[in-house]
């Protein structure tokens, strides 16, 4: 599953007409004497250098980075093991460092996290397919087992731009913003961002969905409402090139938005907010009549819900949905209409009513039935159940359930459009002192956060035996933007 990411997104993405002077009470500031807060300031500030100055200069290879780093450096790990000349877009790799390292910039104004945030986007831009995105990862060497075929003409192979689990979603909204804090000035930059877009574009349906992978501009196809399959959807109508079709599945159109809402803060161009409406509209469209008015993972031309790869059958599902709601709510607060919020309350009153009894939600809910469903794993082999006791380990068939979240934001946003007050979203909650301080403490000499394997699946998939030492991608970008946010916040 793709991991939540894009913070930077918190300042970038901030509709206009919610860009508020607001006070924020941070009473966890207070606990301490100015002096103190200072002094932890200036620690944080140091260590952010240190810990930014060793990923850099010593775990960056060709400006981009993999997941996972032994800590002597010689191997490294992305989905399996990575070559020297190889770099990850999917997330948590070369975007999200690069992300990392501008919220640094903008709590720090210090020059280097610039310049190591466009190493990143220029690593990035190399990478940069025909078509328009990314794959998964970027490969230096032409001969590379993970070349493909780029637009600078140097790699071979595949031509599949992929928006699965944000692989150019990512890769866009680094290049936007580092286009933009650069003042659109370098010109490889601007023009693979822009392209990008271009291509994003014209990628998108005339209803207004996504695929999960394109070569090229899409065919236009009729626009119409999502319905029940009157076939057998256990045997018939297996759609080999899935990824044709219209995609929801690990959050794709939740990260696509997030994109079009990047641009449009960038470029100040019309035409994102347009797409990003056309694919509010999708959404609307997209949703299952009663009894199950929530969201499935994959739709074909027809809007039935269909089978993706062999253990993600057509299904109503709890996850999906609770990501089309959280978009939904995005696009509402983007766009000030409240049209996007109205397929909510049935969706949330249908998560209700499908809780399992531990309070999680299933990822499939059987069409019609309403029944959970899950698969058993033989070999290569699955087959359907609608018992839960013996689960292939390697896929979230029961995710967490966010209601009250989901609910919550549904609210505020509705009441804000409705009365359009001058109240703003929430702002999250400050960063504690004590948890700057574990940061900064857990640096070791030689200006690295260290983790250390506790058994606890890894993106990627990779296994280390218990205890292992490692380097992470994902944990130096999340240190970095907490200190990130408790610099701006201390001021």
């Amino acid at each position: 599953m793709f991991p939540r990411l894009f913070d930077l997104r918190k300042w970038i993405l901030l509709p206009k007409r919610m860009i508020l002077v607001c006070v924020v009470c941070c009473t966890s500031f207070l606990q301490y004497p100015v002096s103190a807060q200072t002094e932890l300031r200036d620690q944080a500030i140091d260590a952010m250098r240190r810990a930014a100055g060793y990923f850099h200069d010593h775990v960056a290879t060709h400006g981009g980075y993999v997941y996972h780093y032994s800590l002597d450096l010689q191997q490294r790990w992305g989905e399996g093991v990575a070559s020297n000349d190889q770099i990850w877009v999917q997330p948590p790799g070369t975007p999200t460092v690069g992300l990392a390292f501008l919220e640094a910039y903008q709590a720090t104004a210090d020059p280097f996290y610039l310049d190591a945030a466009t190493d990143a986007a220029d690593a990035i831009r190399y990478g940069q397919l025909r078509s328009g995105g990314w794959t998964n990862a970027i490969d230096f060497d032409p001969k590379g087992s993970r070349s493909a075929n780029y637009r600078n003409g140097r790699g071979r192979g595949k031509n599949n731009s992929s928006l699965d689990d944000g692989q150019t979603q990512a890769a866009i909204q680094l290049l936007v913003t580092v286009d933009r804090a650069l003042n659109f000035h370098n010109l490889r930059i601007h023009s693979a961002a822009v392209s990008s877009l271009d291509a994003l574009l014209a990628a998108q349906f005339p209803n207004g969905g996504f695929p999960q992978v394109w070569t090229g501009p899409v065919k236009p196809q009729p626009v119409l409402r999502a319905n029940f399959p009157q076939y057998d959807w256990r045997t018939e109508n297996r759609i080999k090139n899935y990824w044709d079709m219209y995609t929801l599945n690990d959050n794709v159109t939740g990260y696509v938005a997030d994109t079009l809402i990047t641009a449009s803060r960038a470029y100040d161009e019309s035409r994102y907010i347009t797409a990003l409406k056309n694919l509010g509209e999708f959404l609307i469209l997209a949703q299952m009549p009663l009894p199950q008015p929530g969201w499935a993972q994959q739709y074909d031309y027809a809007m039935h819900p269909i089978w993706a790869r062999k253990f993600e059958p057509p299904g109503v599902s709890g996850d999906e949905t609770q990501e089309v709601i959280e978009t939904l709510i995005k696009i509402a607060w983007e766009t000030g209409d409240p049209r996007y919020l109205e397929p909510i309350p049935k969706a949330i009153e249908w998560l209700k009513h499908s809780l399992l009894p531990d309070g999680q939600l299933a990822r499939y809910y059987e069409l019609k039935t309403n029944r959970p469903l899950y698969m058993t794993r033989n070999g290569d082999q699955y087959s359907l159940t609608y018992d839960d006791s013996r689960l292939p380990s390697h896929y979230g068939w029961k995710i967490a359930n966010r209601l009250g979240t989901l609910a919550q934001g549904y609210s505020e946003c509705r009441r804000f459009l409705s009365t359009q007050t001058s109240a703003s979203k929430p702002a999250d909650p400050p960063v504690d002192p004590q948890r700057v301080r574990e940061i900064i403490q857990s640096l070791d000499d030689q200006d690295r956060w260290i983790s250390t394997f506790d058994g606890t699946p890894l993106v990627g998939q990779l296994k280390l035996p218990l205890g292992t030492k490692y380097l992470s991608s994902r944990v130096f970008s999340d240190h970095l933007r907490i200190l990130s946010r408790y610099i701006k916040e201390s001021r």
